[in-house]
């Protein structure tokens, strides 16, 4: 009985093996088709490409050319230094502007909110307009529940920003006091186990959560692709305009779409960590910081950096 369940182990482990390697081989022709064929999955006058465009962003498919294209990249990466520190640099770069850009979110909450205050106690109206030409007219209501999208915003948008500039809160136990090395490993490690994991349970989660507030018949993550192209006869855009009250705001399906733009960008930057702290690891503690972009508050500010 126990040989049984050896073999049957060592069985089910082999075809796992041959699952993965060959989707791995099959990234290659998935990709190239998905490239040499844009009409079949970005023609959106087609109902049938919508639905592609559905099944394939949360399928095992696209995961896996996503994942052979990380590898081919490291692979080339290891071989030429420099071309790895050119992704490491393009990839924090994209979240600094990303994160500079949409930290003015913060901004425009705060004086929205100036303004809501002076409308409601000083002016007594119970709605404003705002607009050139096309004004947008809401209840006050409206545009006290849209400071929530500023918010998701800048948590989304400007994450890997705040992690490029070294802005989170840590709670160091056991890091500060390592070597430089060890320091590197458990930031790739770090990287490996649970940013990509958990932006991509994220992303799987979010995409289909997403969609279903988008369009009907509601796409679902077990339904395949062939059940999908069949749903599209029946489809069309169903927007998710529901607001938590009568007059308040009801664009609530740009927080499912801020979701899928914050698991990619964990991502990207899982990425850029990851080959950050193994270039840093190879080249020593000469190599950290550099090529970093961080935000400097101005000569003779520098005490004052890195306080928040």
């Amino acid at each position: 009985m126990q040989d049984e369940n050896g073999i049957s182990f060592f069985g089910a482990l082999w075809n796992g093996l041959v699952w993965f390697i060959q989707n791995i081989a099959e990234a290659f022709y998935n990709f190239g088709y998905a490239i040499t064929h844009p009409q079949l999955w970005l023609d959106w006058s087609d109902k049938e490409s919508i639905m592609r465009f559905v099944y394939y962003g949360g399928s095992v498919e696209f995961f896996f050319v996503v994942f052979t294209l990380f590898l081919v990249l490291t692979a080339i990466g290891l071989y030429y230094r420099n071309f790895m520190w050119g992704i490491v640099r393009g990839l924090e770069g994209f979240a600094n502007t990303t994160g500079r850009f949409f930290a003015w979110a913060g901004l425009l909450m705060v004086v929205q909110q100036i303004i809501i205050v002076f409308m409601q106690r000083v002016f007594a109206r119970p709605d404003m307009s705002f607009g050139l030409g096309i004004p947008l007219q809401m209840d006050i209501s409206w545009y006290a529940e849209e400071l929530k999208l500023y918010n998701a915003m800048v948590v989304c948008l400007c994450c890997t920003y705040t992690f490029v500039q070294g802005g989170h809160v840590r709670v160091d136990l056991i890091y500060a006091g390592i070597s430089h090395r060890a320091k590197r490993v458990v930031d790739m490690l770090g990287a490996m186990l649970f940013m990509m994991p958990l932006a991509v349970i994220t992303w799987m989660y979010g995409w289909y959560f997403m969609w279903r507030h988008l369009i009907v018949p509601k796409p679902s993550a077990s339904d395949t692709l062939d059940k999908l192209v069949l749903k599209s006869r029946a489809l069309r855009w169903n927007i998710e305009t529901i607001g938590f009250s009568p007059n308040g705001f009801n664009g609530y399906f740009l927080f499912k779409i801020l979701l899928i733009g914050f698991a990619a960008m964990v991502f990207l930057h899982a990425i850029a960590f990851l080959y950050r702290s193994y270039l840093e690891y190879v080249e020593g503690p000469e190599s950290v910081g550099k090529y970093l972009d961080k935000d400097s508050l101005g000569e003779g500010e520098e005490a004052y950096e890195g306080a928040h």
